[in-house]
Formats: structure tokens, sequence, C-alpha cells
């Protein structure tokens, strides 16, 4: 059985690939992906897999544009974050869906209902597969935004819930997210995506560096040239500076 991860969470990815190897250590891990582009040169240039873990939103765009620009013919277990309703469809249009932080069971319980459909001859064709009306059930969803974290650890990973960061900061491209007990954890992603995923009435990217949580926020200082100084609790370990050009959305955001 010839597998293909598509997952642009490094630690999720970890997770999968040796969970996948644990529970059916005879399958073969052929490939692994973090992006559109990347997922779509390797299935033109190599076998196509039998089944693919996919994780809806990749690094660069929905992993519903690789079907529209290159044919697959693997089934599809989904790996997300959306909620209930959103997943609904998932059902109708995949094999299964797992929902993130992934659970040992429920993958187990995916990769089993495979096998009984590979072994009874009834894996579905992609071609039915509604691509279009999923992405515009997702897009729908703006209210649905990340809720955790998975953070790395020396031996392992450990969930931290979103509303418990303070803010993150990008430093020598690492990217760390601070709790408000003062804890430091490293994530693997950019603070670009982040941004996109976080709930913008919590978090407000002040600059490059930094996102912060409207919470950690216990004072804002007027600085030269029109541009404000962030005070967090915990502190920052940097000076935390809006520039003159976000300082309007900056206070909108903070007024709201």
């Amino acid at each position: 059985m010839r597998i293909l991860i598509v997952e642009d969470e490094f630690p999720t990815r970890r997770l999968l690939k040796d969970s996948v190897k644990k529970i059916r250590p005879e399958w073969e891990i052929i490939g692994e992906s973090d992006s559109v582009e990347g997922t779509i040169e390797f299935l033109q240039k190599n076998p196509q897999p039998d089944l693919i873990f996919m994780d809806i939103q990749l690094s660069d765009g929905s992993s519903f544009e690789i079907f529209e620009k290159t044919e697959v013919t693997g089934m599809i277990i989904f790996t997300t974050a959306y909620d209930e309703y959103a997943i609904q469809a998932f059902k109708v249009n995949s094999i299964d869906y797992l929902l993130k932080p992934i659970n040992q069971k429920k993958l187990t319980d995916a990769i089993e209902k495979y096998e009984r459909l590979f072994q009874d001859k009834e894996i579905p064709s992609n071609a039915g597969f509604d691509y279009g009306s999923l992405s515009k059930l997702l897009a729908s969803q703006s209210s649905t935004y990340r809720s955790r974290l998975l953070t790395n650890l020396a031996d392992g990973f450990q969930k931290v819930d979103t509303e418990k960061v303070a803010w993150l900061v990008s430093a020598n491209k690492i990217t760390t997210a601070v709790t408000f007990d003062s804890h430091h954890h490293i994530v693997d992603f950019t603070l670009d995506k982040l941004e996109k995923e976080l709930d913008p009435t919590m978090f407000f990217r002040a600059n490059r560096q930094y996102i912060v949580n409207i919470d950690a926020i216990h004072k804002v200082e007027n600085w030269f040239n029109g541009k404000l100084i962030v005070k967090t609790k915990p502190d920052a370990q940097d000076r935390i500076v809006v520039s003159r050009e976000r300082a309007r959305s900056f206070k909108e955001w903070i007024n709201q």
C-alpha cells in the first residue's frame, strides 16, 4: 500500500508518519509534501499513491487546487481543524476525516475503514468529489480560526490553546509562542501563516516580528513619527513597535 502525506505542519506530519508506520508497518510512505505546488509536482513525477492523508490549508493555498491542476486517483483521508459543521461535507466527499489534533484511535478507525472498502472493492472514484462546493463551504466558515498550536518538545509534542498565548515572536527563522504564564514554545509556523489563521479580533500583527494577543496588552505609548510602543504582560523580550502605517488599524482593533 503506497501512502502520501500532504501536511504543512511538521509536528502533525511527523506524528502521522510515525503513527501510520506503527499501525501498518507494511505500508510504504512514498512521499511527503507541505504545499500545493509540491504535491502537484510529486503526483506528476511519481506513481500514484493508493491513499493520501491531506490537510485542507497548505502553506501556499487550499489543497483543493491540487485536484484542479492534476489527476489524483488515490483516495483521500482529510486532516482538518474545521468545526463539526464544515467537516460533515468531508464524510460525503472522502473516505474519512481526522480532526486535529489527530487521535490515534480515530486514525486507526480511518485506516480500517479504507481497508474494508479496498477489500470489498468499493473504493469510490475521486471524479464524484465536489471540490468546488467544499471550497465555498470552507470559505464561508469565516468564524473558524485556529484554536490550538502543536509545539515541539525534545521528546514529542505539546498542545497549547491559542487563548493562552500572549504573543508570538519570529527571530532567526524560529517562531516562538509565549503564554501568559511566561512559558516559551517553539512552533513550526511562520507569522504570515498564523496571521491568517488566528482570530483577528484577538490577535494583531504589530510588525514583522510580533503578533500580540489583545489580552496581553496593558499599556500603549506614543512614540516618534506616529509610531506606537506596545507594553505586554508578560514582558516581550524586545520592544514591540507598531509602525505609523499600522497605528490607525491597531487603534481601531484595540477599540472595537
